[in-house]
């Protein structure tokens, strides 16, 4: 079995962390699937290799509480409501019940066209680069990339705005078990009481839509049905949760990702700056070069093989799609930020029957951040001395992001 060597297994340590890509390389010379100790399991650095991982749904399973993800993370906290909830995320089933789930979000997310919300997003990017103005210093993260997707998400949703500094808050203290952040010890006791917020916020809404449906997706959720059957308050909690958390978190740290890009390439900046129409292509280079999303654990149903090796049954299995963007085997030049880069076949948001439901609307606000702010700002200069991530394994996060935007 083809081991990564000590210094190479610990995936939280802080080269892995805040030079994650030195780190993949290091990992993915040792071969494109390698069995970790620390973690064990198996870790999936090439890019074929993780497309393969993410196609095999029959075999890699994506469900957390009926493997040993889930297991492992009963036995560290016990039975709670907040395992309850978790289990009803969608992106954590199997089909048929994430085919049934899925089809309902996805009917829902038709039902109020995602491009629909272009001109709020456009509108909302000027009013939020005004704050960016005439500083010296500005946290980026906190005062831009924050707000954008979380009003626009959470107006989608309708969740009320007076409630949106709260759903962060929550949101933060469940990104710690989601995101699985590993210096955080008492990561699940704080997501329980978070999660009782979230549930306390949202029932209430859930009820009052039932009553006197509005034009929001919480009307469409409790409306809509797959084959017959309709979401249960449960299900629609947890997954309105998800799409609250997905749907502000990643947007964010995709964005502060790319201003970082835009940082150490200089000259991509100047050709967004000429032709604002590249944000497309910008968005998704963005995407493949620093994306917001690290890795997805998945777990053997059955023995198989990947990479030339055996992945037995019940072996746990990490798709690192973060590395597998950065492969030379599946792009040319993989380390250099180019954004017109054709053909651009990452997996920034996974592939197969879990292709991130979101990817849209994440890729719409983006864009049209990305449009604007090249227009407007002649450059964004990254002010921080050194970048510091928080020490997640799925997610790729900045601490903060201080900032100064240069006019005209």
């Amino acid at each position: 079995m083809e081991r990564s060597s000590p210094e190479l297994d610990d995936l939280l340590s802080d080269e892995a962390v805040n030079q994650p890509f030195r780190y993949y390389e290091r990992l993915r010379a040792l071969g494109p699937v390698v069995w970790n100790e620390r973690w064990n399991g198996w870790i999936v650095t090439g890019y074929d290799e993780v497309v393969k991982g993410y196609l095999t749904h029959d075999i890699l399973s994506s469900d957390r509480f009926s493997g040993p993800f889930g297991a492992d993370m009963r036995a560290e906290s016990g039975p709670t409501r907040l395992l309850s909830l978790l289990s009803k995320f969608f992106v954590w089933k199997d089909p048929p019940s994430h085919t049934r789930m899925r089809a309902a979000l996805f009917k829902a997310f038709a039902a109020r066209s995602v491009e629909s919300m272009r001109p709020k997003a456009r509108d909302l990017t000027r009013d939020l680069a005004e704050d960016l103005r005439g500083k010296g210093s500005v946290d980026f993260l906190s005062e831009f990339a924050f707000h954008l997707p979380v009003i626009i998400i959470s107006d989608y949703l309708g969740v009320p705005v007076e409630a949106r500094e709260q759903v962060r808050a929550w949101s933060q203290d469940l990104a710690a078990v989601v995101f699985v952040k590993g210096d955080d010890r008492q990561r699940l006791e704080r997501a329980e009481k978070a999660m009782a917020g979230v549930e306390a916020l949202l029932q209430p809404l859930i009820d009052a839509r039932r009553k006197n449906p509005a034009d929001d997706l919480i009307s469409t959720l409790i409306a809509v049905e797959h084959d017959g059957e309709r979401l249960s308050d449960e299900e629609i909690i947890a997954n309105m949760l998800l799409l609250v958390f997905a749907g502000h978190e990643t947007t964010m740290n995709l964005l502060t990702n790319a201003v970082v890009a835009f940082n150490q390439f200089p000259g991509e900046w100047a050709r967004l700056r000429t032709d604002p129409s590249l944000a497309r292509t910008a968005t998704e280079e963005a995407l493949r070069y620093d994306g917001p999303i690290r890795a997805l654990g998945r777990w053997a149903k059955t023995s198989f093989e990947l990479g030339g090796k055996t992945i037995n049954t019940r072996d746990r299995v990490l798709l690192i799609q973060h590395a597998a963007n950065r492969d030379p085997k599946g792009f040319g030049n993989p380390d250099v930020f180019d954004i017109t880069r054709q053909p651009n076949r990452h997996v920034a948001f996974g592939t197969g029957i879990h292709l991130c439901l979101g990817a849209p609307l994440a890729r719409l606000e983006t864009q049209e951040a990305l449009a604007y702010l090249a227009s407007t700002f002649e450059r964004i200069e990254v002010l921080e001395l050194e970048l510091r991530y928080n020490p997640t394994i799925v997610s790729r996060s900045l601490e903060r992001l201080n900032v100064r935007v240069v006019e005209h």
